[in-house]
């Protein structure tokens, strides 16, 4: 199934991008290290975001189907540039995980994350390095209450 997207240059080194299903619009805009106002998501940007969204969304479907708990769960990626030619060099990603999983719907859910659409599409060059993060477990305390 195919998905249009359109885009329409703004000026000022701005586009407007429309979702063609959806109707919903987003402005992009060239960074300031490559003469712009930095005032929105760059496209680089989008593609950090994308990949970002891609594992935790993908993880949640596999999650719903196997109902696994997965409220909360949450990520933080930094794009990394380089020159000549200027690319996208690394995407280091880390994923903050719900305290409740088993080791089983870690191992699970972790796998799927590494093979999401956005992380498949990346070129091998790109150095995507997908770390996950689980809180403590608190252990419940037995109550001391001998007021009885």
């Amino acid at each position: 199934m195919a998905v249009q997207i359109t885009g329409k240059y703004q000026g000022g080194l701005k586009m407007e991008l429309r979702h063609g299903p959806s109707g919903t619009t987003l402005t992009t805009a060239a960074p300031r290290d490559n003469q712009g106002d930095g005032s929105s998501f760059s496209p680089t940007d989008l593609m950090a975001a994308a990949l970002g969204s891609c594992i935790v969304t993908t993880m949640a479907i596999a999650a719903q189907r196997q109902a696994i708990p997965f409220t909360g769960a949450d990520f933080v990626i930094e794009k990394h540039m380089r020159s000549d030619p200027r690319r996208v060099d690394r995407l280091p990603i880390s994923i903050r995980m719900p305290a409740e999983l088993s080791e089983a719907d870690r191992d699970r859910l972790e796998y799927v994350a590494q093979n999401c659409p956005v992380a498949r599409s990346l070129l091998p060059e790109i150095e995507a390095v997908v770390t996950f993060e689980y809180p403590e477990r608190i252990p419940l305390q037995a109550s001391s209450d001998t007021s009885g």
